[in-house]
């Protein structure tokens, strides 16, 4: 059974966006005619593949069984396609990056403009989520992650800073009126400001290192944001006196070089290893990719 390709990347970017407008904005498409184009693919297969309501859109299990299949397919004809870019003077067309919020705010500003000036007909795309996610599945060419949250398979390449650190900081009123913590613990008895991840969890537990002691607190406190989207929310609640935020301490940097705010037990901020760019080692690495790729090594 025969369905056109167009027809599949609309039903495609339209699951991913879990609504026909979202998708509409992504593609550079009116959600007519993404509409329409579903429309035409379920007819063609028989099935529905969506479910609509007035509030959302969500794969049906036929939907979800072929997005499984059609993500990975799609991307294997857009890297296909791209191999005539090897013929080209200049690597040309799309690079799809997924990366973690934290390295779309601390990593890729200090690499993307000179990439997108080196090769101006590359087009960029970078989705930020605060999941794990199948970075081929998604549909992404490669991604941004730490070691530890590496997939099977992949390759794996230094980006942006080797060493990194979790700070810890509130406001000088903050600790004026309530105290500088001398030790970890007493954190328990301050207002922590904490971030929630998408899939409903809590950050982790935070953590503290000094002389061979470590040292873990659940800690608790009047504010709660979303990793994906309001974390400078909690960055804006500290320096107004709200609490105590713990963060990258590049995301906090500027604050503290202000004097905004103040950094709260230093000694004790632990240290992690640098992100890394990861992609397929099983897939014929396209063009945009190989030059990001190179970018990134030179």
């Amino acid at each position: 059974m025969q369905a056109d390709l167009s027809d599949l990347n609309a039903f495609l970017a339209v699951a991913r966006a879990r609504g026909f407008r979202d998708a509409a904005r992504a593609v550079g498409a009116s959600a007519s005619t993404l509409s329409e184009a579903v429309r035409r693919l379920e007819i063609r297969l028989g099935v529905r593949l969506l479910y609509r309501t007035t509030r959302s859109v969500t794969p049906t299990e036929a939907g979800l069984r072929l997005i499984e299949r059609l993500a990975p397919a799609l991307s294997e004809v857009e890297a296909a396609l791209d191999v005539v870019n090897l013929f080209r003077d200049q690597p040309a067309g799309r690079l799809r990056l997924n990366v973690p919020v934290s390295a779309a705010k601390l990593v890729l500003p200090a690499i993307l403009p000179g990439f997108l000036a080196a090769y101006p007909d590359i087009a960029v795309e970078i989705v930020a989520e605060d999941g794990f996610v199948d970075m081929v599945a998604s549909g992404c060419d490669a991604g941004i992650r730490y070691d530890e949250r590496l997939e099977q398979d992949m390759i794996a390449l230094p980006i942006g800073p080797r060493v990194q650190r979790f700070a810890l900081a509130a406001s000088p009123a903050y600790l004026d009126a309530r105290g500088r913590p001398a030790h970890p613990r007493e954190l328990l008895a301050h207002a922590c400001l904490r971030g929630r991840f998408s899939s409903g969890a809590l950050t982790a537990p935070w953590e503290f290192e000094r002389d061979g002691e470590i040292v873990r607190i659940e800690p608790h406190g009047p504010l709660i944001a979303s990793v994906a989207g309001a974390i400078d929310l909690l960055v804006d609640v500290a320096v107004a006196g709200g609490g105590i935020v713990s963060l990258f301490e590049g995301w906090l940097q500027p604050a503290l070089d202000s004097g905004a705010l103040e950094a709260v037990l230093p000694d004790w901020w632990q240290s992690f290893s640098g992100p890394f760019l990861y992609y397929s080692g099983r897939r014929l690495v396209p063009p945009p990719l190989r030059a990001f790729i190179d970018f990134v090594r030179a």
